[in-house]
């Protein structure tokens, strides 16, 4: 079912949240395998019979469960951990922004998600992705020996199993659209600074966003409409007729026949559906700043955040997350921490070492060149045939992923769209003409 289902179907008098969030929490249960989920809310069961009574039912997610990834915080009994047992006593004292949005739309906050460890940043590729010391190993749905992608791992891996109506995940380079393309969901990756990225543990202040997760574009779209306190406006149109697209063929090399193929297929289905496709040339645009950007602000934000928790059983900073790992290596450091090391050694968390400056600057030369792409060639949506992440994510513009096939391994196939910043509602029009062109047997996933 859809959440546009579940709330029709509670709104007849055909189903209670209680309902709903009971069958999760069985599924849950009957899928701990996965690991996908890390922690149950208490009280989601007692939640779901408030809203089952309430007076009040007007809320767009009124009685539906999701799950949010745990590094954003819920002012409730449910830790906030990032995955890692040195902060697996953090409660915090309030909501993040978005779980208050999430709890004034009526949603029932169902329980926190697995994920790669302090989103994937505490290792240099040495963790595999969807581990973490308080969660263990998050498992593809579809192989369990195939790599689910993080770090948003739990994220997808719920909503692929149907665990839950949505979720939420977070991004800083890759980590809300490639779990979702490994998982054969929606994700979207908004534009950094669209929703209120408050009270989640961070690397990157300017680089990190919470986003959506869903099994179709509608409830996609629904839930960031509930993250940035916006209304919903579902596209009504079938055809794409005066969109253009410029597709990207960079960056092929070593990418899966299958994959490939699968989206050099959906070129075919966006022109039937109106689109002019337009064939872009290769462009020098690169992302090498991103890594000493996230260097340099994750010592100044962890910190702000350790500090801001006002919790003594949880370290207070990053020295002393390294220290509490080191005291408890048999468990905390399986992969190590030479990014944590790196970032406490090397930056000052002042943020003014001429290197950071530079990768700021180069990132401004970045955007300016991705910029100057859509409009030199008045593209709407830009089409990446590899479904690389990263360029979208280091220029915080806005991108989204639909499932679009599988291999003959049965492992999901996922696209990659991205569209000028602020352009959400084209990438979700684009999206959803061609979900609907094959669910109406257009072409087949």
């Amino acid at each position: 079912m859809t959440i546009s289902q579940m709330i029709n179907a509670m709104h007849g008098g055909f189903l209670t949240s209680a309902e709903l969030v009971s069958r999760y929490i069985s599924e849950i249960g009957k899928n701990k395998h996965l690991n996908a989920v890390i922690e149950l809310n208490p009280n989601a069961y007692a939640i779901a019979e408030c809203r089952d009574v309430a007076d009040d039912k007007r809320g767009v997610l009124h009685g539906i469960p999701v799950l949010i990834k745990d590094n954003i915080n819920t002012g409730d009994r449910m830790r906030t951990s990032a995955g890692s047992v040195a902060l697996a006593e953090n409660i915090a004292p309030e909501d993040a922004p978005i779980v208050r949005l999430l709890r004034e739309a009526g949603a029932v906050i169902l329980g926190k998600t697995n994920m790669t460890e302090f989103a994937n940043y505490m290792t240099d590729g040495t963790m595999p992705n969807g581990y973490s010391s308080r969660g263990g190993q998050t498992l593809n749905l579809f192989d369990r020996e195939a790599d689910p992608s993080g770090s948003s791992t739990g994220s997808a891996v719920a909503v692929a199993a149907d665990l839950c109506a949505a979720a939420v995940g977070t991004e800083t380079s890759g980590s809300i659209i490639s779990p979702a393309q490994h998982a054969g969901i929606v994700g979207i990756k908004p534009t950094i600074g669209l929703i209120n990225g408050g009270g989640i543990i961070p690397i990157s202040f300017t680089l990190d966003t919470p986003g959506p997760m869903g099994r179709c574009v509608d409830d996609a779209g629904l839930l960031l409409s509930v993250l940035t306190g916006r209304k919903y406006e579902k596209p009504q149109e079938t055809m794409l007729k005066g969109i253009r697209i410029g597709i990207c063929r960079m960056f092929t090399d070593g990418i899966n026949a299958e994959w490939l193929n699968a989206n050099e297929r959906l070129i075919g289905v966006m022109c039937e559906l109106g689109v002019d496709c337009i064939e872009l040339p290769e462009h020098d645009i690169r992302a090498g700043f991103l890594y000493p950007i996230a260097m340099h602000e994750f010592k100044y934000g962890i910190n702000r955040y350790l500090r801001s928790m006002n919790n003594p059983d949880i370290p207070q900073s990053l020295q002393e997350i390294i220290e509490y790992n080191e005291r408890h290596s048999d468990i905390a450091l399986k992969y190590g921490q030479d990014n944590f090391v790196d970032a406490n050694n090397n930056t000052s968390g002042a943020m003014t070492e001429p290197e950071y400056m530079a990768a700021l600057a180069a990132r401004d030369v970045a955007v300016a060149a991705f910029d100057t792409l859509f409009v030199e060639h008045r593209i709407d949506v830009f089409f990446m045939l590899a479904a690389n992440s990263g360029l979208a994510a280091a220029t915080g513009f806005p991108s989204m992923t639909i499932p679009i096939g599988k291999t003959t391994k049965g492992l999901p196939i996922g696209s990659f769209f991205v569209a000028r910043r602020y352009g959400e509602k084209v990438l979700l029009k684009v999206t959803g003409a061609i979900e609907n062109a094959n669910k109406s047997g257009s072409w087949v996933m």
